[in-house]
């Protein structure tokens, strides 16, 4: 009986230190936050609470309504990119017809190795109208300098650093799955015919399904957090990017430049609930098309 007392005192000890950190680091200052969305500062009175005062202000503000309209266009456009790129350079890889695969996977995998800010820093310069690499091409071949920091290019320009960070770091989720797939599903395709374009259809994309949903799900966070891309090249275009260009870039104005705290955490909690939103509409919608798939598969097995 002593042993199994020990055994089971044994478990909350090694998870001890992950929930006191989770309580520190996480819970405590989003309830930290949530206890200054309901109070506001004003010059006569100080600091009163206003209930959810906050939040009917934040639902008819235009800025957040307009950053939050301008990363679900930037998700739209540049998660189907990414992952779709993602998933062919998975595939090219998996498919064993590559020559220096490894120096390749790896030459894929360095630029999410470089920090956001640097990329960006880097793709600012690539950019510039005046000394960027593109810009002097141009004027060399007497050509119009394309306008990459325009504002009809500015959310291309976003989602074009964006993919180049992210590509490779899907492409290693979606590769490592690819490598679980057990032997026995390529010998049977083999025996029954399959091509390798067969393979990859019937039998490698099926298999990558929670994979991709999982990169989705990252996407989708990331994607309504964008935050540093924006930021630094408002350095550079300032006339483009606002301080309200995205919901985290607004939240992060009001705090740190504005001084409006509490309303910063009002913004910060209604930007944390589309996340969930969008992100439980992405697993309900890819649950009802796998029970649909499993349906089908199993109405085509009885017809048989």
């Amino acid at each position: 009986m002593t042993g199994t007392r020990r055994h089971r005192a044994a478990g909350p000890l090694f998870v001890a230190p992950f929930l006191t950190l989770f309580l520190l680091l996480f819970l405590a200052p989003l309830g930290y936050a949530a206890y200054l969305s309901l109070f506001q500062s004003r010059l006569i009175g100080g600091t009163v609470f206003v209930g959810l005062d906050n939040y009917t202000q934040a639902l008819g503000d235009p800025q957040l309504l307009h950053g939050v309209g301008r990363v679900a266009l930037f998700f739209v456009i540049q998660v189907p990119v990414m992952l779709l790129l993602a998933l062919l350079f998975a595939l090219a890889l998996d498919s064993g017809l590559l020559r220096l695969a490894r120096v390749i996977r790896l030459g894929i995998f360095v630029p999410y190795a470089v920090p956001s800010v640097v990329a960006a820093l880097m793709w600012g310069y690539l950019y510039g109208p005046d000394f960027g690499p593109f810009a002097q091409l141009s004027r060399k071949l007497a050509l119009p300098a394309p306008h990459f920091l325009s504002d009809g290019w500015m959310l291309g320009s976003l989602a074009n650093i964006v993919t180049w960070e992210f590509v490779g770091y899907n492409m290693i989720i979606l590769y490592a799955a690819l490598r679980t797939i057990p032997q026995e599903l390529y010998e049977a395709a083999a025996v029954d015919g399959a091509g390798a374009w067969r393979v990859a259809w019937s039998v490698k994309l099926p298999a990558l399904r929670p994979a991709l949903l999982l990169t989705l799900l990252f996407s989708v966070i990331g994607s309504f957090q964008l935050f540093n891309e924006p930021n630094l090249l408002m350095k550079i275009a300032p006339d483009v990017i606002s301080s309200s260009y995205t919901a985290n870039l607004y939240a992060y104005s009001l705090a740190f430049t504005g001084q409006q705290v509490n309303y910063a955490a009002t913004v910060s909690f209604l930007l944390g609930l589309v996340i969930v939103i969008a992100s439980y509409g992405v697993l309900l919608t890819a649950n009802r098309g796998s029970r649909e798939s499993r349906s089908s598969r199993e109405s085509l097995r009885r017809a048989a």
